[in-house]
């Protein structure tokens, strides 16, 4: 099957890359996804608790506001709600190809083609567009001994609903982001929780409240207010970049906020010292919360630090060597983040291994878009895209912007492919590895998950977002070779 585009993956990325194609009337595209309903990662993870740690009216399309948002913080079920009606909206099922799974793709220099394997044959397209994201690759520790284990053992990512918590004793691995909202959840629910805990995140409190039905009504009859609102919460975020790139003055002011946080929600000091890092907030991924640090307080709940040794047929050995007897095991560990790319299979020019590069050389792109030596290759919300302080959503309205030009500045030259220039890509990269090496995520003091193997971030974008806005409003044709 050939197709002008390929795109991968239904998530944000992926629907908004599709609707920019539709937008430029480049209706000859096909989306592939290995489920069977669109979402990403808010179709996969559906915990309890799972929400967004972004406000809603911000985490999500400026073309598609939804003046209906229950909650400022939507929780998961209603963002999925959103890209299904978002889907729907601009029908883009009828491009989507659901339990398509894809397995690799090779750029062929002689039909300047990508060929694109899945699980049900071939896709070939002139462009393809990656929107994989960096959450869909479940993080599950080897613990040792986990296979003698006799009872239940899932990760959030792939909550077992089928197993009733209710009476059970639980072991909880991992203090991220969905730890804090699950663990309150279950917490009232289980006879014992045990959270092993090897490193406490830094926790503000959550400015969650219902959505009025004033405000849901002024945002739907009176144009330009929902976009007003948008906008002052993208300031206010935008705002907390400055602390996180180069101003730790300004982090140590927010961690006495965090600090009174954990203060007014737990007298033990014991447990208080538990809970505090040792590292400057933004070094690990900021969580909001006000619920994690009361349901730690719970007579049946625990918090050990004295790490994992070894997983028994009945329980977990800490660090100590006392055995905890536990009927489930349920990983918060995240997700493969940096090291998720050592997962694709992409051949490029002169059959170029684009894993094995990033292996051996470090990941290496342009604006975190595109690649020198993958001619024609998009990532959405790729390598040093992410960000701690506002939006993805906003850096993916950049990116599928951007990628629609560059294909545009093929067809306008008469080109059959873009390819980046390699000094391009080394300038992009000198100057934001530059600019992370002052940031807190760097300098912080802590390990985290925006590193790779080598202690390079190769996940975060350092400082304002508006500032890459304006790096990809406009292609840069000098960036490119142009490929006939």
């Amino acid at each position: 099957m050939e197709f002008h585009t390929v795109v991968i993956g239904t998530g944000f990325s992926g629907l908004g890359m599709a609707i920019q194609l539709k937008r430029d009337g480049r209706n000859d595209f096909v989306v592939l996804e290995k489920a069977h309903d669109v979402g990403g990662t808010w179709r996969d993870n559906t915990y309890p608790g799972c929400a967004c740690d972004i406000q809603s009216h911000m985490y999500s399309f400026s073309f598609a506001q939804n003046p209906a948002w229950t909650r400022s913080f939507s929780p998961q079920p209603e963002i999925w709600d959103y890209l299904r009606g978002v889907a729907d909206r601009y029908r883009l099922r009828d491009h989507i190809h659901f339990g398509v799974e894809v397995t690799g793709a090779r750029w062929d220099a002689d039909e300047r083609r990508w060929h694109v394997t899945t699980g049900r044959g071939e896709y070939v397209a002139r462009f393809l567009v990656a929107g994989i994201g960096a959450l869909h690759l479940p993080n599950v520790p080897k613990l040792p001994g986990i296979e003698r284990f006799g009872g239940e053992a899932f990760h959030s990512a792939r909550w077992n609903h089928d197993y009733d918590l209710a009476g059970k004793r639980v072991a909880v691995v991992g203090t991220g982001a969905s730890a804090v909202q699950f663990v309150p959840r279950i917490a009232q629910d289980v006879a014992r929780l045990t959270l092993f805990q090897r490193t406490p995140p830094w926790i503000m409190p959550k400015p969650d409240h219902e959505m009025p039905n004033w405000a849901k009504t002024l945002f739907r009859v009176v144009p330009g207010a929902q976009r007003l609102y948008r906008d002052l919460i993208y300031w206010l975020l935008e705002a907390r970049a400055v602390g996180f790139n180069g101003n730790p003055a300004l982090m140590k002011l927010a961690q006495r906020v965090a600090l009174a946080h954990l203060h007014r929600q737990v007298k033990d000091p014991e447990l208080r010292r538990k809970l505090t890092p040792d590292y400057l907030m933004g070094c690990k991924r900021v969580l909001i919360a006000n619920d994690y640090y009361p349901a730690l307080t719970r007579e049946n709940v625990e918090v050990n630090t004295g790490g994992i040794s070894a997983v028994t047929e009945r329980g977990v050995v800490d660090g100590n060597g006392v055995e905890h007897e536990v009927d489930v095991i349920i990983y918060g560990t995240g997700f493969h983040v940096t090291d998720a790319y050592d997962y694709l299979d992409i051949t490029g020019v002169d059959g170029r291994d684009l894993a094995k590069e990033w292996r051996e050389e470090g990941i290496q792109t342009h604006l975190g878009i595109t690649v020198a030596g993958y001619p024609n290759l998009f990532f959405l919300l790729g390598p040093n895209t992410g960000l701690g302080h506002n939006s993805v959503v906003f850096m993916i309205e950049s990116q599928i912007r951007y990628v629609s030009q560059a294909m545009a500045l093929a067809d306008h030259a008469g080109a059959a492919a873009v390819d980046t220039k390699e000094s391009a890509q080394a300038e992009f990269q000198s100057d934001i590895q530059r600019k992370l090496a002052g940031g807190v995520w760097t300098r912080g003091g802590c390990r985290s998950w925006y590193l790779d193997a080598r202690g390079v971030n190769r996940t975060i974008w350092p400082g304002f977002t508006w500032r890459y806005w304006l790096r990809t409003r406009k292609v840069d044709p000098s960036a490119f070779d142009l490929v006939a």
